[in-house]
Order: C-alpha cells, then structure tokens, then sequence
C-alpha cells in the first residue's frame, strides 16, 4: 500500500520515530536481538511504502550477513570465553584468592586487596565478568563475612573487581568494540591496559582509605587464620601465580608484539587453559562439555544480536538516520567536549537498561562515525566507552554483576563451616549501597581519561606534511639530445606548495 501521503508529515522525523520504537520493543520485554531485526523490518516496510527507498536497497542484507559470519575477528570471542570458563571451573580463582589472602593477611583490608588483585588477575585470564564474579563470590565473601568484613563493603569489592574484565585485555567487549568501530583488537587491548590498571589502583587506594578511616569494616586476618608462612607460603605463591602469569603473557604478549593474532592468541589461552587443567588433574570430559556449551551459548547470544543489529542499522542509514545522529552530536555546545560528555551520559544513563553487548551493538555503529568526522582517534574512543559500559554491570537497579552476586551471596541466616556460629544473610539493598562507590570510581576514572588522553596508548601515526612539499620536474633531460644534457641542469621547474606565490 503506497504510504507517500506520510513522507511530508513524518518523512524528517523517521530516524528518531525509528529510535523510539527500538525502545519501545526493548521495554517491551522482547528479546534484544529479535527486537533490533524486527524494528528494522517494520520501518524498512514503512520506508519502501513512504518511497524513500526501494525494495533493491535490502539486497545488502545478506552479503553483511555472511560478512559477520566470516569475519574472523569475532572469532576471539568464543577462544576467550572458553579459555576463562576452563580456568574457572578448573579452580584456578580459589587457589589464587587462597593464596593472596595468604599474602595480604596480616594487613587490615588484606583479603579485599587479594580479592581486587585476583579479580585483575582473572580479568587479564579469563575476560569473562559472571565467570568472575560468581567465583569470587562463592569463595572469597564466605571468608570476609567469618572476620568481620562490612557487608557493603565486601559485595561492592567484589563485584566492583569482576568488571575489570570489561576494561583488561583480553576483554570481550574490547573485541567488539575494535569491530565496530573498525580498529585492530590488538590496538585496543593495548590502549585498554593502562586505564585498567589505574582503575585496579583506584579500587585498591579506595579499600585502604575504608581501612584507615574505619578499621572495624576492614580488619585483618587473625592469626589463627594465617595457615602459611616463610617458606610454605614463597613455595605456595610460586606455584599458583607463575602458571596464570605465564598465560597472561604468553596470550597478550604475542598479541602486543605483533607475533599473533588476537584469534590465534586467544587459541593459544584455550590450548594453555587446558594444560593448566590438565596439570591440575581437573580436566574431564563434564568439565570440557560444561565450558563449550556456555561458550556455545554465549558466542550465539553475541551473533544473534549482531545480525538484529546490522539489519537495524542499515535501515536506519536508509531513513538517514546517521545524518541525523552526526547533526545532532555536532550541534551539541562545547565541540568535542560537549560530545564526549553528551555520548558519556547517554552511555551511562542507557547502561541502566541494556547490557554492554547491546550498547556496543546499538550504539557504537552510530556515534563512532561522528566521533572519526571531528578528528577522535576511534582507539581512544573505544577505550573511553569500554571504561564507561563498565557501569552496566555495576550500578542499581540492573547491574548485571550485582545480580551474579546476589545468586551466590546469602539471602539467609547460615552457619560458619569453620566458626559454627549464626551468620546473617547480606540483603540486597547492602549490595546495591556497596556498588555505589565503585561506580563513582569508574564515572570518575572516564573524566580522568577525558582530561588526561594520554593516558590510553594510542599509536602515533606519522601524518605527511605537504606544507614544505617541494616538486622537481626535470624535463629537459628527456627532450632535449644527449649532447645538450650537460645544460639540464639549469633548466629545472620547482613547484613550491609553501604558499601561494611561491613564497618560502
């Protein structure tokens, strides 16, 4: 049915009509991916019947689609996924928190600085958040609630330390991010590491001024609790940090230093995951098919909102949505600074609603361009929303990493394997009110990254300087005879591009 009596009344407005529906199908409770293809297709129908483009124009749909089905790329995800899951299920974060408790016992706030420092350590390993989080909330908030930890803040470090597996590298998001955005995964890890680990220092000075301020929130393990010393606990450490180590290196190391590829790296962390298993006498047949059936599934989840989202977007380019965003974004006061502040707080406040895979889906294809046409470098960019989806998982009332810890955390009076007293439950209000100071980190490790950009690393590229450009054409020595080429040389042009005029 020709719709062209539309065009006049709703034909400028169809972008941000389409955008409103998106929302209204996600509120909807439809699931994400289905709910992208089929905002798309009912304003892709609306357009064709308004004549603002033909039928021909969604020929594109299946050459972008087995476009993602080949692009390799994508392919680290399930590597990495199955490479944390292996090295989860195979009790690599018990011996680690185990140990580094050890370590940090006899200081107030120690078992929440091991708890940060193997939440880094699982993040540079496994880049998995719920992997992570349930881990740590399984063994390590047992232990700070028998020795007197404040229960908001145990849960908020402890989920607040599983994010950080959203900003190191090998960080799934990351991955999607240098997808979208059209950069190389390995230059987006390494701009990602430094912000990541200023935010693990910000998470551990945050622990130590509670350990200062209030002691009682904090303490230190009694010594009853400290079973390794000296000798025993150098052998323990040994044995437990060098092997996750070695993997970080042997996984991020080739990746940085060109040898290989983030798939190929991220083959060579499944591979060593494995060994790691295997060395541990850990691997099995059940634990191999529990971890390829949640990569499975993860890496299904991932492609599914992938394909609703390029057929969303390739509608919404075609009812101009793009020039819409980029007048929009452009418009804003404050330049480049406005921008980053406006896309920040859209992020944030979205965050609220959407999990980071369908922000970076949703989003990052819309914004990225516009952040390129003023002059962001996308890596940098990349990085900045990385830390900022962060909050996704962490603030109230959605945060996906508060409701893996509220999965694992006691919702009732239990008794203490080892002191056999009553224990009482942690509510979720104390998880919501712990997150909250970690996410007022994060909002304030995105300013840092905004006033200070030099602190992700972002390769400087060369940019050829024509403004001392000098041109010499030599035309004498191919026209005049053999005999006369002795004169050339003073019979030369020189195009100067200094200035006009010729003016050096």
């Amino acid at each position: 049915m020709p719709l062209e009596f539309l065009t006049p009344i709703i034909g400028d407005y169809m972008a941000p009509i389409m955008f409103i529906g998106l929302i209204v199908f996600l509120l909807s409770g439809y699931p994400v991916a289905f709910a992208l293809a089929a905002n798309g297709l009912m304003f892709a129908l609306l357009g064709i019947g308004m004549g603002m483009f033909t039928p021909d124009f969604l020929q594109a749909l299946p050459n972008r689609v087995f476009g993602i089905m080949a692009n390799d790329t994508l392919l680290a995800i399930p590597f990495f996924t199955f490479m944390g899951l292996i090295l989860e299920r195979s009790g690599m974060a018990e011996d680690l928190l185990d140990t580094i408790g050890q370590l940090f016992g006899p200081i107030r706030g120690g078992l929440a600085f091991a708890v940060i420092f193997v939440g880094a350590l699982l993040a540079a390993t496994t880049g998995v958040v719920a992997a992570s989080v349930i881990s740590m909330g399984l063994i390590s908030l047992p232990i700070m609630l028998r020795y007197g930890y404040d229960r908001k803040l145990a849960s908020g470090v402890i989920a607040a330390s599983g994010t950080l597996a959203q900003i190191i590298p090998p960080s799934l998001v990351l991955i999607i991010m240098a997808d979208q955005l059209g950069r190389s995964v390995g230059d987006m890890y390494a701009g990602a590491m430094i912000p990541g680990l200023i935010l693990t220092t910000m998470y551990v000075g945050y622990v130590a001024l509670v350990a200062f301020f209030k002691p009682s929130h904090a303490p230190a393990l009694p010594l009853e609790a400290r079973s390794l010393t000296g000798s025993k606990l150098l052998i323990r450490s040994l044995l437990v940090l060098v092997p996750p180590l070695f993997l970080i290196f042997l996984v991020l190391g080739t990746i940085f230093l060109g040898i290989a590829t983030p798939t190929e790296g991220g083959a060579m962390g499944a591979s060593g995951a494995l060994l790691l298993a295997m060395s541990k006498k850990k691997l099995n047949w059940s634990l191999v098919r529990q971890a390829v059936d949640s990569t499975a599934k993860l890496s299904s989840f991932v492609l599914f909102i992938l394909v609703g989202a390029t057929v969303f977007g390739l509608v919404f380019r075609g009812v101009n949505g793009d020039l819409w965003v980029e007048h929009l974004l452009t418009s804003l006061p404050g330049g480049e600074l406005g921008f980053l502040i406006a896309v920040n707080i859209l992020f944030f406040v979205l965050a609220f609603f959407l999990d980071f895979f369908e922000l970076a889906f949703i989003l990052v294809p819309l914004v990225g361009p516009v952040a390129e046409k003023m002059g962001i470098d996308l890596i940098w960019f990349g990085v900045l929303l990385g830390v900022n989806m962060q909050t996704s998982f962490m603030h109230p009332p959605f945060g996906f990493a508060l409701f893996y810890l509220r999965s694992v955390a006691p919702g009732k009076k239990y008794i203490d394997k080892i002191t056999g007293k009553m224990m009482d439950p942690i509510t979720t209000k104390q998880i919501y009110w712990g997150a909250i100071p970690f996410v007022l980190i994060q909002i304030i490790m995105v300013a840092l990254i905004i006033a200070f950009p030099d602190i992700v690393s972002v390769e400087k590229k060369e940019v050829f300087d024509d403004s001392q450009a000098e041109i010499v054409i030599d035309v004498e020595e191919e026209l005049q005879p053999a005999a006369q080429t002795s004169d050339s040389s003073n019979n030369q042009f020189k195009i100067s591009t200094d200035e006009p005029g010729g003016k050096k």
